[in-house]
C-alpha cells in the first residue's frame, strides 16, 4: 500500500492550496484518512480527519479555513486550504487506516511541504 502526496508550495498569506492524497496497492478498503503536520522544531500535529462516511474533525486551528473530504472510489482524500496564514507553514502528511485482508493498519504519505510566506 502507498499513499502518493501531492499539492503543496509556496503561496502567499490568504491565499489557498488543495492538497491530494492517493492510496494505491492491495486494498480491501480504508476507514478514517486524515492530514497530519510538523512545522520545524514541533511535533507532528493531526490537523483534520474523516470517516469513511464523512464525519470531519478538525484542529481549532484550521476549524472554518481548511476543509477536508474524500472521493472513495478514487481512494483519495483531498485538503482544502484557505486564508492560509505563516503560521500555517509545515511538510503535510497524509494518513490511511487500511484494511488489507483482515489486517488494518496505518499507512503514511510522504509529505508535502507548504509555505506561507509573502
Amino acid at each position: 500500500v502507498q499513499l502518493q502526496a501531492s499539492g503543496g508550495g509556496l503561496v502567499q498569506p490568504g491565499g489557498s492550496l488543495r492538497l491530494s492524497c492517493a492510496a494505491s496497492g492491495f486494498i480491501f478498503g480504508i476507514n478514517d484518512m486524515g492530514w497530519y503536520r510538523q512545522a520545524p522544531g514541533k511535533q507532528r500535529e493531526l490537523v483534520a480527519s474523516i470517516t469513511s462516511g464523512g464525519s470531519t474533525n478538525y484542529a481549532e486551528s484550521v476549524k472554518g479555513r481548511f476543509t477536508i473530504s474524500r472521493d472513495n472510489a478514487k481512494r483519495t482524500v483531498y485538503l482544502q486550504m484557505n486564508s492560509l496564514k505563516p503560521e500555517d507553514t509545515a511538510v503535510f502528511y497524509c494518513n490511511a487506516a487500511v484494511l488489507t485482508g483482515s489486517i488494518l493498519r496505518n499507512y503514511w504519505g510522504q509529505g508535502t511541504k507548504v509555505t506561507v510566506s509573502s
